[in-house]
């Protein structure tokens, strides 16, 4: 009876898995601002567990529809599909519920086997992460309530556009050609985006406080949170990028493989270029960005490469930290200790791009990606620059669209609730200064 009502047990067993461990990485993103800004900072995680059961809540309602349904023109995803919203309200009927698959996890697209309760609740983690990764930007400067408001459109819409247009068989990128294993794209580089819209608004209300450049959130290391935080979110990345084959197969232990090594190697790499560069031990810092860059980096061709290119694209991964690093950090117009910008933007682009210089169809098809060729460094020749162009083409599009609703959404938040900006940190500010003059 129970293989009846779940027919692939095993697939469906580990997609439940995996989201668990993605789940823990949005309470990891919390720890990692407490490492990075100080222990006092414990709104980081009232702040990560808010995110948490918005993502379950909302997407539950309305968001898993918007991006996984059967889209309209390739654009949305149907959010009356099936019987209705809140995962088919109160029928025993819905498509996935008691019997049957996903429809999109059935033999005419990706053919794992999930139902819809697995595959919702691996999507729901992955959103979560997502805004968790945006909200590093908001650091101690923005109203709660400005964040809790944000998050209803970015669950409805901002998130889950790209993951319709990228992630769902019918969406117009997907069928363009355009592939991102696990989110370099639809989660890093997008959060970059929104990130950047939000740090917008941000700094258009310094501007109107009277600052002439936006205020420095300072770091406070507390090694100890900053080790607990980067080890809970490398283990969660055991559930983010091969729970992301949505099947327990070969490919999957490859992509744990592939994960695995490109943090170690971006991690050597970063620690190793900055003693280069500077001639001292690079602190618990160096380490911890060298992990994530990694793994930001392999996210969206984990399933697409061997453990060899995994390791070459870590090893880039530490000069590219760096740099990026050293030029965000000359921003007057937003304060990022977190790394939003130098590694999920960056690095998520980046790992997008790469999918055509890397890519070995083996491994792709494996992944279930078949339509991939090879990459330019494997003899993909004009095959491999067309899916270039798609790659990038897609990248231009994303992060638009992101920035844009982003913007427009946080702007009218901001009309309707006086600003986004709490007004008692920067009192605070204006006061340390005054103290400091006298």
């Amino acid at each position: 009876m129970v293989l009846e009502i779940v027919p692939n047990l095993v697939n469906n067993l580990w997609v439940v898995v995996a989201a668990l461990l993605v789940f823990i990485m949005t309470i990891a993103v919390g720890f990692l601002e407490i490492g990075e800004l100080g222990k006092h900072y414990s709104r980081a995680l009232v702040k990560t567990i808010i995110i948490t059961v918005s993502a379950i809540f909302i997407m539950a309602i309305i968001g898993f529809n918007t991006a996984f349904a059967p889209t309209v023109y390739g654009v949305i995803g149907n959010p009356f599909y099936g019987p209705g919203l809140l995962l088919g309200e109160f029928s025993s009927n819905a498509q996935g519920l008691l019997t049957g698959v996903w429809w999109s996890m059935g033999p005419k697209y990706f053919n794992t086997g999930l139902a819809t309760g697995s595959y919702f609740l691996f999507e729901a983690a992955f959103a979560s992460v997502t805004f968790a990764l945006v909200s590093v930007i908001v650091l101690k400067k923005v109203k709660m309530k400005a964040l809790a408001l944000f998050s209803i459109a970015y669950f409805i819409l901002i998130w889950n556009l790209p993951a319709a247009w990228i992630w769902n068989p019918t969406g117009w990128l997907y069928l363009m050609g355009m592939r991102d294993f696990a989110g370099g794209l639809v989660v890093h580089a997008a959060a970059g985006a929104a990130g950047l819209a939000i740090v917008l608004e941000i700094w258009l209300e310094e501007k109107k406080r009277g600052f002439k450049q936006s205020p420095k959130v300072g770091i406070k290391l507390n090694k100890s949170w900053l080790a607990l935080g980067i080890l809970l979110l490398w283990m969660g990345w055991f559930g983010f990028n091969p729970g992301s084959v949505l099947a327990f197969n070969s490919s999957a232990l490859t992509v744990v493989l592939t994960t695995f090594l490109a943090a170690s190697s971006a991690a050597v790499s970063t620690m190793g270029f900055k003693w280069l560069k500077d001639r001292a031990k690079p602190d618990i810092a160096y380490g911890v960005n060298g992990i994530l860059m990694g793994l930001i980096i392999i996210t969206p061709l984990a399933g697409f490469v061997s453990p060899g290119s995994a390791i070459v694209l870590g090893l880039i991964g530490g000069p590219l930290f760096l740099a990026a690093e050293r030029y965000f950090s000359k921003a007057k117009g937003f304060t990022d200790p977190v790394g939003l910008f130098p590694g999920h933007l960056v690095g998520g682009i980046f790992g997008v791009l790469m999918i055509a210089f890397f890519t070995q169809h083996s491994f792709a098809a494996a992944s279930g990606n078949g339509i991939l060729p090879n990459g330019l460094l494997f003899g993909g020749g004009l095959s491999a620059l067309h899916q270039l162009g798609i790659e990038a083409f897609g990248i231009i599009v994303v992060f638009a669209a992101v920035f844009l609703l982003s913007f427009a959404f946080i702007w009218l938040i901001a009309k309707c609730i006086g600003g986004i900006t709490d007004s008692a940190y920067y009192k605070e500010i204006k006061s340390a200064k005054a103290g400091h003059r006298n």
